[in-house]
């Protein structure tokens, strides 16, 4: 199979896996949005996204596409290397016109899984998958809450000062992923001519920004409410 095999289509399969991810960061943005302003708002969205067939399905459907995205990922990474054989180990590691980013991109998508487990834990085990499991509350520091009350677990794993220096450095390694990730991916496609190569470097400096900075602005701000 020519998606498996071929260069071509390992790297068509990273595109659309990709883009598809940076669309569902932007949902997940505007969603996590909603909490800064109203809770009640907020965890309407969560009761709505509950434990419905609809949202295991889209959960389902998110989790094959992380997934597909790094073993793909891992494939491509592999055979540059192997590609490279012993040239790897040349002095010049560092050629002119290539970003840092898109020398550690497995690195950084890595990265990024090992703290989206993290994400998983925190939110989704103990929200979607509790309501799966039949809870109708569960514990969160101490008291007992429903697993629908996404505002309450923002609340306080935001204003634990270890896990917002953790999920900044989360959005930190997601900008520059994201930077080299979202036009690479277009070039993959076919966008490949010089005049669209540089409106795509800028649309993915300027989604990558308002990701990390719209996820850093929802931290930032529980953990300093907290304060106050």
């Amino acid at each position: 199979m020519w998606l498996l095999h071929s260069s071509i289509g390992r790297k068509l399969v990273m595109s659309i896996t990709g883009i598809s991810l940076v669309l569902f960061l932007l949902f997940h943005l505007a969603m996590n949005l909603t909490a800064v302003f109203s809770a009640d708002a907020y965890n309407l969205i969560c009761g709505f996204l509950g434990a419905n067939w609809y949202a295991v399905l889209a959960t389902v459907a998110l989790g094959a596409l992380v997934a597909i995205h790094f073993i793909y990922a891992a494939m491509i990474t592999l055979q540059n290397r192997k590609a490279r054989g012993k040239d790897r180990y040349a002095i010049d590691k560092h050629p002119k016109g290539v970003s840092w980013s898109s020398r550690n991109m497995f690195v950084l998508g890595f990265i990024i899984c090992c703290f989206f487990a993290l994400h998983i834990w925190q939110f989704w085990c103990k929200m979607m998958f509790a309501e799966l499991t039949g809870a109708h509350e569960v514990m969160l520091n101490g008291t007992q809450v429903s697993p629908q009350d996404g505002h309450a677990f923002i609340v306080f794993y935001f204003s634990q000062l270890w896990v917002v220096i953790l999920y900044l450095a989360w959005y930190t390694a997601l900008w520059f992923h994201l930077t080299h990730g979202i036009w690479s991916a277009f070039q993959s496609l076919g966008v490949n001519n010089q005049r669209w190569l540089v409106r795509w470097r800028r649309v993915s400096d300027v989604a990558a920004t308002v990701i990390m900075l719209g996820f850093a602005f929802i931290t930032i701000t529980f953990y300093l409410k907290n304060l106050l």
